[in-house]
């Protein structure tokens, strides 16, 4: 088969044949239809994230078909089309996974950062970490849902009530998130980067209520933020527009350092919380919900050998929507 190989941090990945992984006892096999091309591969490939196993095939929201599977797999049949996300594996007795916050797990183990991904035409994953994807999404559309729509469901989640949403980096994430917020009733405040029209225009095209740079002042008070810019600047930034009683939710899995800010724009009992990783109940709740909130997912697709160019555009903020890679037939 043909892979992008990450073979050491700051390194572009390289296009290579492997031979076809085989499945396990508990494992399918998939050919990979398509696969998103998100930034948590951009802090793996900066060495942001600094344990990643080498080589590795990137790629965490791989869409494919069954074509094989082990002697366990009971969940998926032939043919099926199923859905692999970022958690991969976790050890299932910790306290953490007692309590329902396999997320936290310090055993988990990581689609395309611990065990290798979908930036490939096969790829095994576990059946117990697999979802079957809801039907009217082709391949391209479903893949940003495993993680961009994921995990922003898990921030969104988070949020709780609060019907004065900001989202700080209007990507791939917010423009899922956007729109299950605007479904739910909630009004959105979007920011970007300053002097990103185009990115403000697309915002409101989904429904925000205002739009405008990182740096402005929203029309009025928010009662909580999301960040999916990995920006720490944002933090006290997004916390001066915060109503008292509010929340703002960092939901990125990296971010740079958060500048010292005066304890005045927290008191309030405002609260700043982090979101790591996702659980499987965040999968089966978020993927039967997107097709009843008419989610829709705008993409850019790539073809494999063209990604090191989508993870380019990704970092330099040209990518309306989520970028994805589309495997050849």
């Amino acid at each position: 088969m043909r892979a992008m190989v990450l073979d050491s941090p700051g390194s572009p990945l390289r296009l290579t044949e492997l031979p076809r992984p085989e499945c396990g006892a508990d494992e399918v096999l998939l050919k990979v239809g398509a696969c998103g091309v998100c930034r948590t591969d951009l802090h793996i490939l900066d060495g942001e994230l600094s344990q990643p196993k080498l080589p590795l095939i990137p790629g965490h929201e791989v869409v494919g078909t069954v074509i094989a599977k082990g002697p366990h797999v009971e969940r998926f049949t032939l043919g099926q089309r199923v859905g692999v996300p970022w958690l991969g594996h976790t050890c299932g007795h910790c306290r953490y996974c007692a309590t329902g916050r396999e997320n936290l797990c310090d055993d988990a183990r990581f689609t395309g950062y611990t065990l290798n991904g979908g930036y490939a035409e096969y790829a095994v994953a576990d059946q117990r970490y697999c979802f079957p994807l809801p039907e009217g999404y082709g391949d391209a559309e479903a893949a940003p849902l495993l993680c961009a729509g994921l995990i922003g469901y898990r921030a969104l989640v988070a949020a709780g009530d609060a019907e004065r949403i900001g989202i700080y980096g209007f990507g791939a994430a917010a423009h899922i998130i956007a729109q299950v917020a605007r479904w739910q009733g909630r009004r959105v405040f979007a920011f970007t980067r300053p002097g990103d029209l185009p990115g403000q225009r697309f915002a409101m095209g989904l429904g925000a209520t205002w739009a405008g740079d990182s740096d402005s002042a929203p029309p009025e008070e928010m009662d909580a933020a999301i960040l999916f810019a990995p920006v720490g600047a944002l933090i006290p930034q997004a916390l001066r527009h915060t109503a008292k009683g509010g929340s703002v939710v960092c939901a990125g899995i990296h971010m740079s350092d958060v500048p010292a800010f005066p304890y005045s724009i927290l008191w309030g009992e405002r609260s700043i919380r982090s979101i790591a990783n996702l659980t499987r109940r965040d999968g089966e709740e978020f993927l039967e919900l997107a097709p009843k909130a008419g989610i829709r997912t705008e993409v850019e697709t790539f073809r494999l050998e063209q990604v090191n160019e989508a993870l380019e555009r990704l970092r330099n903020g040209s990518i309306r929507g989520a970028a994805v890679l589309v495997m050849d037939e």
